[in-house]
């Protein structure tokens, strides 16, 4: 299991960052929302355990990206407040948990294990194509047995594709599916992204290009 813990109290990130290592807990730590936002988009965890009260995008704003992702990562709330408003409101969020300072790391652990196996209960399918191993849960990706690191945008457009099974796929279609309802038609954000996935993944390339028509994964010639 990996999680990330967004605390702005180095003392407390540290400490449970450490306990949770001798649980076999992987962790990473962010101080501030905007180091939050670039840890996640950049890495793939399991859970998130965020204090709603930190500089810059707060708790709630980083919920909300989380949320907005589609990634279906789990959310454990922090707090100094016990009011229940402040719970619900949490939840309203989409936090699945919820957790009061000062709290003992014992049940951090326990309520982690219990998310952790809940996600699990709704895994969505791995999915392989042409060598390419993808797995949506662990936003893992892996060619012939190689782990492939990613971005966010790079595995979001290449879990378009691979459940496309082959079948070709339109930029308009990755920028609806990848991006959202405000990108611009007339970017050129799809292929600069595809371009970069494909040197990614590797040669010989997986990603063809369908003249005048869209992308696939290919087996055969390379993508232009």
């Amino acid at each position: 299991m990996r999680v990330l813990i967004v605390e702005d109290e180095p003392y407390l990130a540290e400490a449970v960052r450490d306990g949770l290592r001798l649980e076999a807990i992987a962790s990473d730590i962010a101080g501030d929302g905007d180091t939050a936002l670039e840890l996640l988009s950049v890495n793939a965890y399991d859970i998130a355990v965020l204090d709603r009260d930190i500089p810059g995008p707060s708790g709630d704003e980083v919920a909300k990206r989380i949320i907005a992702s589609g990634s279906g990562m789990p959310i454990l709330m922090l707090t100094a407040a016990d009011r229940l408003d402040d719970k619900a409101s949490g939840f309203e969020l989409g936090a699945d948990d919820y957790l009061t300072k000062p709290f003992e790391l014992r049940e951090l652990v326990l309520r982690l294990r219990a998310l952790d196996r809940r996600r699990a209960h709704n895994r969505p399918p791995v999915r392989e194509i042409a060598g390419l191993r993808l797995d949506p849960f662990r936003r893992e990706v892996y060619r012939d047995g190689r782990y492939v690191a990613l971005t966010r945008k790079q595995f979001a457009v290449l879990e378009v594709l691979v459940a496309a099974e082959g079948g070709v796929v339109s930029a308009e279609e990755l920028l609806e599916r990848a991006w959202d309802e405000n990108a611009d038609p007339f970017t050129n954000a799809v292929r600069i992204t595809v371009s970069a996935l494909r040197k990614r993944l590797g040669e010989p390339w997986l990603i063809a290009t369908v003249p005048g028509v869209g992308y696939r994964i290919d087996e055969g010639e390379p993508g232009v």
